[in-house]
């Protein structure tokens, strides 16, 4: 068999523990509609998913729709928003994104990724998460968590966000694929952590070759 098989092998016996776990895991961020989750993950860059949504949850109340969001402008935005790390950039590109989707979109959100990269805020790994949340595309969004996770569990190691991201596409079985980012997302965030891994109630340590496993779940189990 060769590579890409054996990945394939890898992956299933990853996804189908991470599934028993969580079968049908989301974005822990809050929202109503594809606006709002866009909004949502544009304010989550370098933030608490916490943080996030205590700030939108008054702002989604006062203004869910762009016409109501550009309304309030910079300024406006930032009473909202003020406590969210990188504020300042982050309000100048939703109230841009705000324009923009008026005055191209007709106030919609669209559904095609080239368009979604236009918007002001919005790269890769944020279109991917919209496609995949609000629209149902089996994308894999590539955040910090999922990076560490892939290149830890040697499902798919890579040097970039982007090198991860194709590898996990192809070597993620299709039935997997529409919460794939979400199972890997949570892993890296509630177990898989950066700094101390929690190896040793992992669903999936016998299948991770993360060298320094061992000494992490030792050391975790002294604690």
């Amino acid at each position: 068999m060769n590579e890409k098989g054996l990945r394939g092998l890898h992956g299933e016996a990853i996804f189908t523990r991470l599934r028993a776990g969580n079968p049908e895991p989301t974005t822990e961020l809050e929202y109503a509609t594809p606006f709002q989750l866009l909004i949502a993950v544009i304010l989550s860059a370098q933030a608490t998913d916490r943080s996030v949504n205590l700030a939108t949850r008054k702002l989604f109340a006062d203004a869910p729709t762009p016409q109501a969001m550009l309304a309030l402008g910079e300024s406006g935005l930032a009473a909202y928003i003020n406590r969210i790390g990188l504020w300042q950039g982050k309000a100048r590109n939703v109230i841009a994104t705000c324009r923009q989707l008026l005055e191209r979109h007709a106030g919609e959100l669209p559904r095609q990724r080239a368009e979604l990269e236009a918007l002001p805020g919005v790269g890769r790994k944020t279109a991917n998460v919209v496609l995949n949340t609000a629209f149902g595309e089996p994308t894999i969004a590539v955040d910090t968590h999922i990076f560490r996770v892939a290149n830890r569990t040697g499902l798919a190691p890579g040097k970039t966000p982007l090198a991860v991201e194709q590898e996990l596409l192809r070597v993620v079985p299709p039935e997997f694929r529409q919460f794939a980012h979400h199972w890997l997302l949570l892993h890296g965030r509630y177990v898989c952590k950066a700094r101390q891994p929690e190896c040793w109630h992992c669903a999936i340590e016998d299948l991770c070759v993360y060298s320094e496993k061992a000494g992490a779940a030792a050391g975790s189990a002294r604690r």
